[in-house]
């Protein structure tokens, strides 16, 4: 095995100390007892408790979990219909306009995205709220979950799904019980992506939302603006613990299910 270098090592722990160190910063500052938060006053979960009894916070979070959820769930849906279409026809007509619609948002910035949006419901008279947000984020992450899909679905040897067809499934119970199976990784780690997406925008929700429907980011700067308040290290801590713990279950549950398949493999 090829030894690191010096200047490698060096290089590495610079990136990881550029990355990590401001969030373990706002983790340690959490737990400080000072209001002013550059100034530390002892370890304390003042600030823990400050934020439960937030009552516009911890609505504020609330509403950008709703979103997220439904946002993922429908981007997901749509996306992975999007990629079969795109991988398995491969000569329809119009499909260079369609992949090119599909994946405009990767490259358009947010704020033409949020304003087209915007005048797309002020056209229709749509009450802006949660389900204009909602659709604001189903076609932002739409696209992401089409790309993590597609480029599984390209790698897939389509000899097993045509010989579940050969067997007598039609094509949709042979995707449903043969493909689908097989990229369900992907699915989910799309809908993974398209979760933390919504969670964390704010230029497409500030243009779509509305009285009664604001997300967590938006509630953190238009209070950040005002001043940092520790409350706010309290729920990002939050945050962070809680997609570490879905990290790591879903690390196990991976390791897990390679290993049940290496045991039931034939020797």
């Amino acid at each position: 095995m090829k030894q690191l270098s010096r200047f490698n090592i060096t290089a590495l722990a610079l990136g990881l100390a550029f990355l990590y160190v401001p969030i373990v910063v706002l983790v340690i500052y959490s737990f400080n007892a000072s209001r002013l938060v550059t100034v530390w006053g002892g370890w304390s979960l003042r600030w823990y408790v400050e934020l439960f009894n937030d009552a516009a916070m911890l609505s504020a979070a609330a509403m950008s979990l709703r979103v997220a959820a439904v946002s993922a769930t429908a981007a997901t849906i749509l996306g992975t219909l999007a990629a079969v279409a795109l991988t398995r026809g491969e000569s329809f007509r119009g499909r260079t306009l369609f992949s090119g619609m599909l994946y405009a948002p990767l490259v358009m910035p947010e704020v033409i995205t949020g304003l087209s949006l915007l005048l797309l419901f002020v056209a229709v008279n749509a009450e802006r709220g949660f389900w204009t947000v909602t659709i604001a984020h189903t076609t932002l992450t739409m696209c992401f979950v089409a790309v993590v899909v597609q480029s599984r679905l390209g790698s897939l040897d389509r000899s097993l799904e045509e010989a579940a067809m050969d067997l007598g499934c039609d094509p949709l119970r042979a995707f449903l019980k043969v493909t689908l199976p097989l990229i369900l990784p992907s699915v989910m780690a799309g809908w993974m992506l398209a979760f933390t997406l919504s969670m964390d925008d704010l230029v497409i929700a500030s243009f779509t939302t509305g009285p009664g429907s604001t997300t967590l980011p938006i509630r953190i700067y238009s209070e950040v603006r005002l001043g940092v308040k520790p409350e706010i290290n309290a729920i990002c801590t939050l945050i962070i613990g809680s997609i570490t713990l879905v990290i790591i279950a879903a690390s196990l549950v991976s390791k897990l299910s390679s290993r049940q398949g290496e045991s039931a493999a034939p020797l």
